[in-house]
């Protein structure tokens, strides 16, 4: 192998130890040691905190707290403590945990940290995406190539070392710094090269993988980086021979994973029990007849609260299934700049889908009114970027400028009503708008425009069978879901994580049309699927913030007005209900929750709009009657599924490597931004200084934040909401039929061997016994059986065939 290619190959390996982060514009949750997944969980922290410097476990004051108030049943902590070898008292222990994780911080280097001032600088002017008035020159030649026209204008910059004549390659420079070191250390050079801004370089890693637009303008490279890197660390002298060792943690972590461990087996003790009690009851149920309507929501733990008390409201039933509702689409949305992915970040876009006008009288309408309206955005940009013209605006408007920013300020929620008074005058783009689904035979890009008869049968006929469906409604409403907050850098986080942090309804209303095409109806149907004739399928949008659920009604049949009257009315109820819940959990006494919803998400100031996905901790795969009954505090992922609609296990298999994938990565980024929110969050809000439009600082340059800010997860300075577990997933089927998937998976096998998550299975073929995985496709009964008397069989380890 050549030099050049033994480099490339180095930096590849060391990339794995850094996890991807997206644009705040389409923030996607992913675990931070996602490249250290294929070691064990506590191997994997204590790497991270080497390399990092990280924190991989709660504080002692958070398992203090957990253990105060009952989230940890005292005999499993007993247990577990036992098991690792601990005998002093629970509280005793805490107190040499907090005393051993108090240790000073480390020096700085400063001649690095100089250098990590500098790149910061460039990789932002480099990097923004449109909102520079005067951006990086050069940018169409990569990054490489401008830094290295620009650096030796750069008086922050001394001209020496390699950087007195900086070679025209980055792997020539990579190479001509890399000379005294053997190749031996190139990987652990390149490591905590990578790990020193590990935002920066998350981003610049997933902007290279992703190809898209701005990376096809603008190329950069990790080779790039590190080039520039190394050469700037080569003039101020910096070493960059790699550190030597592991973090000592002087057995704190051993005594923080019996908490953890703990903490996580209470929790699941109460799901896993909870479930196998109504598997049993099912068993004896009769069915409840056709339902007035069937809604479906995201998995999404906020859907876990609106659907319970739309139940409540009437005869509704709802399912759970991913929020891109199984499109792998592209979508441009009317008058839209650019297209957005929307669909998992572990899946490819398939499809390129526009909306298309089909009113021309409603399009003009909408378009005056929003020309107007982005001539005063314009404006306001002006002024942000511009302090003269700021100030001369303010002076020449004078008290009504002052009066509109103190309404902003002091009644966020008459600005509600007067923005909502203002849309319901402007024509909503799907009122004249609708998804261009019909295959179109061109391609924008490289994607083909709509979608083919076949597989939009396919894609509606995988939904059916990965919810089990086999009784249809009048009414079936597929919901998307989208946060709605202002002055929030992180508003995306708070969208569907599904389609890649954007908006859910747009995914919606594509199935939706999908399904009320004659010609895929009539292929269902012949696939085995009974859809009556008076089905009507629609779409529509969950607002997270507020709860209110918005219809996209405008293909629904006077046929069934009634209903859909019915429907709209019961929303309007169950939106009541949880709001009042949400407002409760926000510190609201829960009068006028409505309103204070809507407040908090026109309110300019407020940081804390909504709590997303804070609390998530549980993953049900299984019918609606497992949890219809329950409580579950928005905090478990719901996704439908009927075992003894899938006999071959395939839905079932789609479901555990995709959805289970993607909420463990939620699940892991809300664990490490709660437990070391410094070096795995973004801090606080109110400190963030965004940049170019891809990310923020804390203070004024540094590393690009790549985690969740405290505030949506801390309850107050030294209080977490989130609790902070590992994902605890529970699956309603044979335990064969799950084992014969992980042994067809190695890379899911290997996150449950791993211990990155757990897995129970409630299996119905075996009196409706639990079974916890253990590691190696063996399974261990759960010891609180549901009937003490009777015995609780061997889990087979195998699949049968």
């Amino acid at each position: 192998m050549s030099t050049k290619s033994a480099i490339r190959d180095s930096i590849d390996r060391a990339a794995t130890t850094v996890g991807s982060v997206w644009p705040l514009h389409s923030f996607v949750t992913a675990n931070p040691l996602s490249g250290f997944e294929d070691q064990p969980f506590g191997e994997a922290v204590e790497q991270a905190a080497a390399l990092l410097g990280g924190r991989g476990y709660p504080s002692a004051e958070t398992f203090r707290t957990a253990l105060q108030r009952g989230q940890i049943d005292p005999e499993i902590l007993e247990t577990e403590l036992a098991e690792a070898g601990y005998e002093d008292d629970p509280a005793e222990l805490l107190g040499r945990m907090a005393d051993a994780t108090d240790a000073p911080a480390s020096e700085t280097d400063t001649a690095t940290e100089h250098v990590d001032q500098v790149l910061a600088k460039w990789l932002s002017a480099f990097l923004e995406e449109g909102s520079a008035h005067w951006p990086m020159p050069n940018r169409e030649s990569g990054f490489y190539t401008a830094f290295r026209a620009v650096v030796e204008y750069d008086s922050d910059v001394p001209d020496a070392g390699v950087l007195e004549d900086l070679p025209e390659t980055p792997i020539e420079a990579i190479e001509t710094v890399l000379e005294p070191y053997p190749e031996s250390q190139w990987v652990p050079i390149f490591e905590e090269q990578l790990a020193a801004l590990p935002g920066w370089t998350g981003y610049i890693k997933q902007r290279a993988e992703s190809g898209n637009e701005w990376q096809s303008a603008y190329p950069i490279s990790l080779e790039g980086y590190l080039a520039a890197r190394l050469a700037l660390l080569d003039a101020v002298d910096a070493d960059i021979e790699p550190a030597a060792g592991s973090l000592d943690t002087n057995g704190v972590d051993e005594l923080a994973q019996a908490f953890l461990r703990a903490w996580e087996a209470t929790y699941r003790a109460d799901l896993v029990g909870t479930v196998a009690a109504e598997s049993r009851s099912m068993a004896d149920s009769d069915p409840s007849g056709r339902p007035d309507a069937q809604l479906v929501f995201c998995i999404d733990t906020r859907s876990e609260i609106i659907r319970r008390h739309i139940e409540a409201a009437g005869g509704y039933e709802t399912r759970g299934y991913a929020g891109f509702f199984g499109i792998p689409m592209e979508y441009q949305g009317y008058d839209a700049d650019v297209s957005v992915d929307s669909c998992p970040p572990i899946l490819d876009a398939e499809h390129h889908v526009t909306d298309f006008p089909t009113d021309s009288d409603t399009r003009t309408r909408h378009d005056r009114w929003t020309g107007i309206r982005e001539a005063a955005t314009d404006v306001i940009e002006s002024l942000e970027t511009n302090a003269a013209t700021a100030y001369g605006f303010v002076e020449t408007t004078g008290s009504g400028y002052g009066l509109a920013l103190a309404a902003r300020t002091l009644v966020p929620e008459r600005v509600y009503d007067l923005l909502g008074a203002t849309e319901e005058s402007v024509p909503n783009k799907q009122e004249f708008c609708e998804p261009l689904v019909h295959h179109q035979h061109e391609y924008a890009g490289d994607l083909p425009v709509g979608i083919t008869t076949e597989e939009k049968v396919e894609y509606a006929a995988t939904a059916f069978d990965l919810m089990g469906w086999e009784e249809f409604g009048r009414l079936v409403v597929f919901v998307g879901h989208a946060s709605e907050t202002t002055n929030n850098p992180y508003d995306a986080s708070l969208d569907c994580g599904a389609c890649a942090g954007n908006p859910g309804g747009p995914n919606a209303r594509v199935l939706a049309a999908i399904c009320n095409d004659p010609e895929v109806k009539t292929e269902l149907r012949e696939q085995g699927f009974e859809i009556p004739d008076d089905t009507v399928f629609l779409a529509g949008q969950h607002n997270t913030t507020t709860d209110e659920i918005e219809l996209y009604d405008g293909n629904v049949p006077e046929t069934h007005a009634d209903d859909l009257e019915q429907l709209r009315g019961d929303l309007d109820t169950a939106r009541e209900h949880a709001a009042a819940e949400r407002a409760e959990s926000m510190g609201s006494d829960g009068s006028a929750s409505t309103r204070e919803t809507e407040r908090r998400a026109a309110d300019w100031a407020e940081v804390r709009p909504e709590w997303g996905l804070a609390g998530n901790a549980g993953f049900v795969v299984g019918s609606r009657e497992l949890t219809s009954d329950l409580d579950l505090d928005g905090r478990s992922f719901l996704h439908s599924y009927d075992w003894s609609t899938d006999p071959d296990g395939e839905a079932l298999e789609a479901i555990m490597t995709g959805p289970m994938i993607v909420t463990q990565w939620i699940n892991a980024q809300y664990y490490f931004s709660t437990v070391d929110n410094a070096v795995y969050g973004s801090g606080s809000k109110v400190t963030h200084n965004p940049v170019g439009n891809i990310g923020v600082y804390q203070g004024n340059g540094g590393d690009l934040m790549a985690g969740l800010p405290l505030q949506s997860l801390m309850a107050a300075d030294d209080e977490p909401h989130h609790q902070p577990l590992r994902l605890s997933t529970v699956v309603h089927a044979p335990v064969e039929r799950v084992t014969g998937i992980l042994a067809s998976h190695e890379e899911l096998a290997t996150l449950l061997d791993n211990d990155w998550l757990s897995l129970t299975v409630v299996d119905p073929t075996q009196d409706h016994h639990a079974f916890q995985y253990q590691s190696d496709l063996e399974w261990t009964p759960v010891s609180e059986r549901p009937e003490a008397d009777q015995p609780v069989p061997a889990a087979p380890v195998v699949a049968d065939d």
